[in-house]
C-alpha cells in the first residue's frame, strides 16, 4: 500500500511528558507501563466496576433523536429509546459508572445506567457535542462546538466549575498527553489544533494546520477555510508509547503525525477518503482509522507509521465512530449517512456486517471494555 508522508516544521512549543520524567497529574492513576499507556486495555481486563455490565452497543441517532442497543452477541436490537435532540456520542464516565449520552441540539446530558440499559434523567447542559474526562477524574471536559467554549464541569452533576472561551470554530475531539498535564484538542471548521493545561484549565497555544494539497501542489502553509481541500480536524488519538499525538483529517484524506513533546511540528500521512474516528486496538500495535468517505478502515503500525491493511465495506458506506471489542477480536463503528452499524472482523481484517439501526448514528460506544478509567469520547481507557 502507497504511504503519503509529507514533513511540515513550522513553529513548536516544547510540552514536557511523562516519557521525559515530567511530574504526572496531580491524582491520576500511575501508568502501569511507561512504554504502553494501554496497558490496561488487554483483552478482557475488566475493572471490577463493570465486570458484571452486559455486553451492548450503544448507538446515538443523531438526527432519530434516540439511542439504539445492540446485543453484540447476537447482532439483535435490544431496544431503542427517545433523547433530546441531536445525540452524537454515547460517553463512559471517569468511574465507568454511567453512561452519559451528548444530545447537543437539546442542550442535555443524558445518563443511562449500564447495568440495565435503561435511561435516566436528563440534565441540563448547553451544547454538549463531546465530553472527555480528565486523568484524574476530578472535571468533566464539555466540547461546546457551538459555544467555542471547552467547560470544565464536575463529573457527578455536571455543575460548571470553569468555561474556557476558545478562538476557533468547530472545538470536538481531544486526548492527553501520557502524564495528563496536557490534552490537544481539534478545532474541525478553522483547521486548527489547540495545547490546554489540564490543571490551569487554560489554552497554552494554537496551531494552525498546513493544507497538503492545493490546485495541484503541496503547500507549505495553510490557505483558506473556504477551500474544499482545506484542513478538517477530527479525531485525536495519542500512540501507546505516549510520544505521538494523531490527528485525522476529514478533508486531507489522512492523519496528522505530532510529536507529543513538540505541539506544531507535524507530518501527514494519506490514509483515505475522509479520515475520520481513531481506535487503538487491544494489542496497543495498531491504529484502525475510518475513511468515512470511502467507506474503509485503515490499520496504521505504530512501530514504524506503515499503513499495512485497508478494510473496505462492500458497495461503500461512511464509517464514522465507535469501539472495540472487549475481547478485542471486533471493530464496531457507525455509518453515518447510510443509517447502520459495520462490524468488522480484527483478527482476519475483513468486514462482517452491517446492522440497520437509526437515522445518522454517530459516535457508538461498545461497553463495557478493560481499563481503570475512562477519558472520555466514545470510550478512551487507560
Amino acid at each position: 500500500m502507497k504511504k503519503l508522508l509529507i514533513v511540515f516544521a513550522l513553529f513548536t512549543v516544547l510540552v514536557p511528558t511523562s516519557a521525559q520524567a515530567s511530574t504526572p497529574l496531580a491524582g491520576m492513576p500511575p501508568v502501569t507501563n511507561p512504554n504502553d499507556i494501554y496497558a490496561a486495555d488487554r483483552p478482557d481486563a475488566l475493572s471490577p466496576v463493570v465486570k458484571n455490565f452486559p455486553e451492548r452497543v450503544y448507538v446515538p441517532n443523531h438526527t432519530g433523536n434516540s439511542v439504539t442497543e445492540i446485543d453484540p452477541k447476537t447482532f439483535k436490537i435490544i431496544r431503542t429509546f427517545s433523547v433530546p435532540k441531536g445525540p452524537q456520542h454515547v460517553v463512559p464516565s471517569w468511574d465507568l459508572k454511567t453512561l452519559w449520552v451528548n444530545d447537543d441540539e437539546g442542550n442535555h446530558l443524558t445518563p443511562i445506567d449500564p447495568l440495565t440499559g435503561l435511561p435516566g434523567k436528563s440534565i441540563y447542559v448547553h451544547d454538549p457535542y463531546n465530553l472527555y474526562f480528565t486523568p484524574n477524574g476530578k472535571y468533566a471536559i464539555v466540547m461546546a462546538e457551538a459555544d467555542k467554549e471547552i467547560v470544565f464541569r464536575d463529573p457527578h452533576t455536571m455543575a460548571i466549575k470553569k468555561i474556557v472561551h476558545v478562538s476557533c470554530e468547530g472545538l470536538n475531539h481531544a486526548d492527553f498527553t501520557a502524564d495528563g498535564n496536557f490534552f490537544v484538542a481539534s478545532c474541525e471548521f478553522s483547521g486548527k489544533l489547540i495545547l490546554v493545561n489540564t490543571a490551569k484549565m487554560a489554552v497554552v497555544k494554537y496551531f494552525t494546520l498546513p493544507s497538503t494539497y492545493l490546485n495541484g501542489k503541496f503547500l507549505p502553509t495553510y490557505q483558506h477555510m473556504n477551500a474544499a481541500d482545506a484542513p478538517t480536524p477530527q479525531d485525536v488519538k495519542i500512540s501507546p508509547d505516549g510520544k505521538t499525538f494523531y490527528i485525522a483529517d476529514m478533508m486531507e484524506n489522512g492523519v496528522w503525525v505530532m510529536p507529543a513533546a513538540h505541539f506544531g511540528e507535524v507530518s501527514f500521512i494519506h490514509t483515505g477518503v475522509e479520515a475520520h474516528g481513531m481506535y487503538v486496538t487491544r494489542d496497543s500495535k495498531y491504529l484502525l482509522i475510518a475513511n468515512r468517505g470511502e467507506g474503509s478502515v485503515s490499520v496504521l503500525r505504530f512501530s514504524d507509521n506503515k499503513l499495512v491493511a485497508k478494510w473496505k465495506i462492500p458497495g461503500g458506506g461512511s464509517p464514522d465512530m465507535g469501539g472495540i471489542s472487549a475481547d478485542g477480536t471486533q471493530f464496531w463503528v457507525s455509518g453515518r449517512y447510510n443509517n447502520v452499524v459495520y462490524v468488522f472482523d480484527i483478527v482476519h481484517g475483513k468486514f462482517l456486517r452491517s446492522i440497520k439501526v437509526g437515522k445518522e448514528p454517530h459516535g457508538l460506544a461498545f461497553y463495557p471494555q478493560p481499563g481503570r478509567y475512562s477519558l472520555g469520547h466514545t470510550g478512551v481507557f487507560r
